[in-house]
């Protein structure tokens, strides 16, 4: 029976946790490999498994647990992955998608080679090669560097404006692209399954912080054109298409200031972009996930209602065990949904947790936001 079988997690952060309680919805046997028990996943598992899943042992035991095998991040060891995969064992997304994602060199030769649009874009070998280009007149300011490898949540991102900003140049290989003209920042979570059923859930809206360079606010709907989200939801579809990923693909999307749609980057599993879906779509983005995986029929996409989510991030100034301010008057409010992640320990603009607001209209989720933000902080 499909939901006896056992769905091996590797990662056991917040979005292994949310994987895992949308399974408990069908009892389904949830296995998680990661490096301590008091991980955020680790009390939502069926079974947890300490390991590093960087590792190729840990990695290549772990799977050899499991029935099928998914990614709550990327930068697992893949090697381990192809070794599974031969010996029969279902891996989504496969070890070559992985590769090929986690290195955004290679995203971008990809978008390039199968006519999906993108910004313009060059590869350095390392910051080295980067002034020497400026020195010689062949890169220009302003551009944005981003490193090939192991950027997540804002950090492996620079934008470099002019000589004096040499210093935050980011070491090892890296992408350089020009400062696209950006209005607002999309994004579209879609699935796809074995059976190649593809379903996207609504486009949404991103408004990051300056300063952490995370999503501070995500709008669902975006509050764009009904044209330009067709077009968002189609380029998506296209995307996970091309890739041949079956489970989630979070397609992040440049609106520009002429009305041109580009691909920023992708990521192959549960998003921050989509955690709003929990409460104001039919179907999570963790149940579909699962679904897709499982080669199961794709559940419903369908907005319920409005929806503005917020991230909980570590207040700047404070580090040590996590204390939640304004934690009741916010749970008092009505459409007011809060995920605490259980990270004991908070940091500035650590990612502790987010809450989903819901609302008749997006003014009105926004506006009931704005006093969230106000007054829920997360200080030590």
């Amino acid at each position: 029976m499909i939901l006896q079988t056992r769905v091996g997690i590797l990662g056991g952060g917040q979005l292994g946790k949310m994987l895992a309680l949308s399974a408990g919805n069908w009892h389904l046997p949830i296995w998680i490999l990661d490096e301590a028990g008091d991980f955020p996943a680790a009390p939502y598992a069926t079974t947890f498994v300490k390991g590093d899943f960087r590792r190729y042992e840990d990695v290549y035991r772990f799977g050899q647990m499991a029935d099928v095998i998914t990614v709550e991040i990327e930068h697992v060891n893949t090697d381990a992955l192809r070794q599974l995969e031969k010996e029969g064992k279902t891996v989504h997304p496969s070890p070559a998608q992985l590769e090929l994602i986690k290195d955004k060199g290679l995203q971008k030769q990809f978008y390039a080679e199968r006519g999906l649009p993108s910004a313009p874009f060059e590869l350095y070998a390392d910051e080295q090669a980067v002034k020497a280009a400026i020195d010689s007149g062949a890169l220009p300011y302003p551009f944005v560097q981003k490193s090939r490898t192991a950027g997540y949540d804002g950090r492996g991102v620079a934008v470099i404006s002019a000589a004096a900003e040499f210093g935050k140049l980011l070491p090892g290989p890296c992408v350089i692209e020009p400062l696209v003209d950006i209005d607002k920042e999309l994004s579209v979570i879609v699935a796809r399954n074995e059976n190649g059923d593809i379903s996207a859930f609504p486009v949404v809206s991103m408004d990051f912080n300056p300063d952490a360079n995370l999503v501070e606010w995500l709008l669902c709907p975006a509050p764009i054109a009904d044209s330009v989200a067709a077009e968002a939801e189609q380029l998506a579809r296209r995307t996970i298409e091309a890739y041949g990923i079956c489970g989630l693909l979070a397609v992040e999307l440049f609106l520009t200031k002429s009305g041109e749609l580009l691909i920023n980057e992708v990521a192959p599993r549960p998003h921050n972009s989509g955690h709003h879906t929990i409460e104001s779509c039919y179907t999570s983005q963790f149940e579909q996930h699962l679904r897709a995986v499982l080669n199961l029929p794709l559940g419903s996409t369908r907005m319920k209602t409005a929806a503005v989510m917020l991230n909980l991030l570590g207040e700047p100034g404070y580090a040590g065990p996590a204390n939640y301010e304004g934690l009741e008057t916010c749970l008092a409010m009505e459409g007011v949904n809060i995920h605490i992640y259980g990270k004991t320990h908070t940091k500035p603009f650590r990612k502790m947790g987010h809450v989903t607001v819901l609302g008749a209209t997006l003014a009105e989720a926004m506006d009931k936001a704005r006093q969230v933000k106000a007054v829920l902080r997360v200080t030590a």
